[in-house]
C-alpha cells in the first residue's frame, strides 16, 4: 500500500471515529432529554406549578425546575443537607444561576433572606449540589441565602425558621422518623462541607447550629 493510501485510510478511520462518537454522544443527549421533565427549564402554568407543588412542599412560593439533575434520583430520600448561597440572593436569581446547564449545579430548595421558599429540582429528582452524587441521591439539599457576606455568614431570623419548618415538613412527608447531626456524613443531617474541603459551606453560623436545628426538628416531629 503506498504512502499516500496510508495516509488516506488513517484519515478515513480518524473521520469515521469521531462520527462515531459524536454519534454515541448524540444518543446520550436524546436519553437524557427524554427522561427530563417537560416542566424543566421554562415558565409553568398556573395549573403545572400547583401540580409541582402539590408533589413537593406546600411551602413553596416560587417554581423554577433546573436541567442540571438527574432524573429520576438514584436513591430513597434518607438525608438533608444543608447549603448557603453565599450571598444574599434572591429566589429568582437563584433560578436563573440554576437554569445555566454549564454551570452543573442546582438544588432541590432554597430559602431567600424574607423566608420565602424556591424549588429548582423535585424532591423525585436528584441535585447536583454536594459534590457527592451518593449523598445527593438520598438527600433533600437546601440553599440559604446569608444576609452577612463572609464572616460568620449570618442568615436572617426569618430564613433560620423557615429552614426548620421545611426540614419538618421534608422529614415528615419522606417519612423520616429522626434527625441526626453527627458532625461528619454518617449522620441523615449534612453539610456540603462533608463532601468537598475545598469549602466552608454553610458556614460558621449554621454550622454552630446543626445541633439545635436538629433539636427543635425532632421536638416538632415528636408532637405530631
Amino acid at each position: 500500500m503506498g504512502k499516500k493510501k496510508r495516509e488516506f485510510l488513517c484519515i478515513w478511520l480518524l473521520l469515521a471515529g469521531f462520527c462515531v462518537a459524536s454519534g454515541a454522544v448524540l444518543v446520550l443527549c436524546l436519553v437524557f432529554r427524554s427522561q427530563m421533565p417537560n416542566t424543566v427549564g421554562r415558565k409553568l402554568t398556573e395549573a403545572e406549578r400547583e401540580t409541582v407543588i402539590e408533589q413537593n412542599s406546600p411551602l413553596i412560593e416560587y417554581v423554577y425546575l433546573s436541567p442540571n439533575a438527574d432524573f429520576p434520583r438514584g436513591d430513597i430520600i434518607r438525608k438533608i443537607t444543608i447549603h448557603h448561597m453565599a450571598g444574599d440572593l434572591t429566589l429568582e436569581g437563584l433560578g436563573e444561576t440554576f437554569a445555566q446547564q454549564d454551570r452543573r449545579a442546582s438544588s432541590n430548595y432554597a430559602i431567600d433572606s424574607q423566608g420565602r421558599v424556591g424549588l429548582y429540582v423535585e424532591e423525585a429528582n436528584q441535585a447536583w449540589t454536594s459534590r457527592s452524587p451518593e449523598n445527593d441521591s438520598q438527600a433533600v439539599t437546601i440553599e440559604v441565602a446569608n444576609d452577612e457576606i463572609g464572616g460568620e455568614w449570618h442568615v436572617s431570623d426569618a430564613a433560620y425558621e423557615r429552614l426548620i419548618d421545611l426540614c419538618v415538613d421534608i422529614c415528615q412527608r419522606n417519612e423520616i422518623q429522626e434527625l441526626l447531626y453527627t458532625g461528619d456524613e454518617t449522620g441523615n443531617l449534612t453539610l456540603h462541607s462533608m463532601f468537598y474541603s475545598g469549602t466552608e459551606c454553610p458556614g460558621p453560623y449554621l454550622k454552630s447550629r446543626m445541633d439545635k436545628i436538629a433539636a427543635e426538628v425532632n421536638r416538632r416531629l415528636d408532637e405530631d
